[in-house]
């Protein structure tokens, strides 16, 4: 509680410290011009300077707004995705009949419990935009649109009606999916059925479906519309890339910490060993689709392309390239080491790095298009991911809570109590 209250306290500081009037960023601005110069110079140009200082002022003006708005939209999108990528995993853990993961399925299912929570506050800050309180998305500005050929060419698909649409359909989707499993798997408690077994199986392969799908167009909605004008074929492929490496980790710390805490009997170091295959596996699947996003955009370029990569190696080059070091060459080197992966600490270490660096790769998606050049890491922030976080890790073990760690009739149980790597 201790966090949510300090991340509260924070954000609706950032909130209440953004400039309320385009004369405050003058202001702001005419005082940064007199310290990095010494001195107030005014131009003799006149009019057109005074206008393009006015248009300057104003454009900032809307980032430093947007900023609150980016900081707490970053943490809440990306925990909820990890979330969602928890239950895909688990998903896919039942239509492979995986005989390893059973002694972890109830710390998966305790993880997508913050599906309904961490989704409603991201349906919030969609709902929100669309009444024209933040700018996160410039197309929902008729302003923009009315004088941008390219947004009026797209707003059969990007209006705020079917926006919104789209989004309750997928959020719903998805919470539907993972209630009807999770209530199958806490009846398969009171004893076998072949039955229940086999009806999460077959829902579990719908779910993936409905998932890949709707995956990709959550990924145009809520993350490349805010760059309206580009678009990537590849983008949904490295979102999700983003989103499983996120899930398998956050599968991984969890279970690691229930373990130290004197839970999980069943679970051993090959359990942990398989959780660090999938996390290094992902990371290097992760790097492999931005290097070809990247290579591809950069080797064409194509002005219309490549202007999505120029801001963000201008503005943010340290968090650029910083989340290749941190989601794949450091994950890669600590964990290629197959006895590494035994070892709990060493896991935590890798683990901790992938997910700041995922939240860095969230971060450098979202702020360009939203606050430009006027981001840094400040109290908004700090705070937003510490509010969404205590939120996560509240709901997570109040669910972890309500019923046994260890499944006790599943198909594989077995098997997965003694497995051996």
């Amino acid at each position: 509680m201790a966090l949510i209250i300090v991340g509260a306290i924070g954000l609706i500081y950032g909130f209440i410290d953004a400039p309320s009037s385009v004369e405050d960023v003058k202001e702001m601005l005419h005082a940064e011009d007199a310290a990095h110069s010494g001195e107030v110079a005014m131009g003799s140009s006149g009019a057109d300077e005074a206008a393009h200082a006015d248009e300057h002022a104003e454009h900032v003006f809307h980032q430093l707004q947007n900023k609150p708005w980016a900081a707490i939209y970053v943490p809440a999108l990306f925990i909820f995705l990890i979330s969602l990528g928890v239950f895909v995993f688990y998903a896919l853990q039942n239509v492979a009949q995986a005989g390893w993961s059973p002694v972890l399925f109830r710390v998966m299912e305790g993880i997508t419990s913050y599906l309904v929570p961490g989704g409603i506050i991201v349906y919030i800050i969609l709902l929100l935009s669309t009444l024209h309180l933040n700018h996160l998305f410039i197309w929902m500005d008729p302003e923009v649109v009315a004088n941008d050929v390219i947004i009026q060419n797209k707003t059969a698909y990007l209006n705020t009606p079917f926006f919104l649409i789209r989004a309750a359909i997928y959020m719903i989707g998805w919470i539907l999916f993972s209630k009807l499993i999770i209530k199958n798997s806490r009846k398969l408690d009171d004893e076998f059925s072949l039955t229940l077994h086999k009806r999460n199986f077959k829902l579990s392969a719908m779910f993936l479906v409905f998932f890949i799908v709707t995956e990709s167009m959550m990924s145009w909605d809520w993350i490349m519309s805010i760059d309206t004008h580009w678009f990537s074929t590849l983008f949904g492929w490295f979102v999700l890339a983003s989103i499983l490496v996120s899930a398998v980790t956050t599968i991984a710390l969890v279970t690691i910490y229930l373990k130290g805490k004197g839970y999980l009997e069943h679970v051993n170091n090959s359990h942990i060993h398989d959780l660090a295959k999938f996390m290094m596996g992902f990371s290097i699947f992760w790097a492999y689709l931005w290097f070809s996003q990247f290579l591809l955009i950069w080797y064409a370029n194509i002005p219309e392309e490549v202007t999505y990569y120029v801001s963000r190696l201008e503005d943010y080059p340290v968090l650029f390239f910083g989340t290749v070091i941190m989601n794949w060459l450091l994950p890669m080197l600590i964990l290629i080491n197959s006895d590494f992966k035994r070892v709990n600490w060493i896991v935590i270490f890798a683990g901790i790095i992938i997910l700041v660096g995922n939240y860095m790769n969230f971060f450098v998606l979202i702020m360009p298009g939203t606050v430009g050049e006027s981001w840094f890491i400040g109290i908004p922030e700090i705070s937003s991911i510490l509010l969404i976080s205590g939120i996560f890790i509240f709901t997570v073990f109040s669910a972890l809570a309500k019923a046994p760690l260890t499944v006790k009739h599943s198909a594989f149980l077995e098997e997965s109590k003694h497995f051996q790597y």
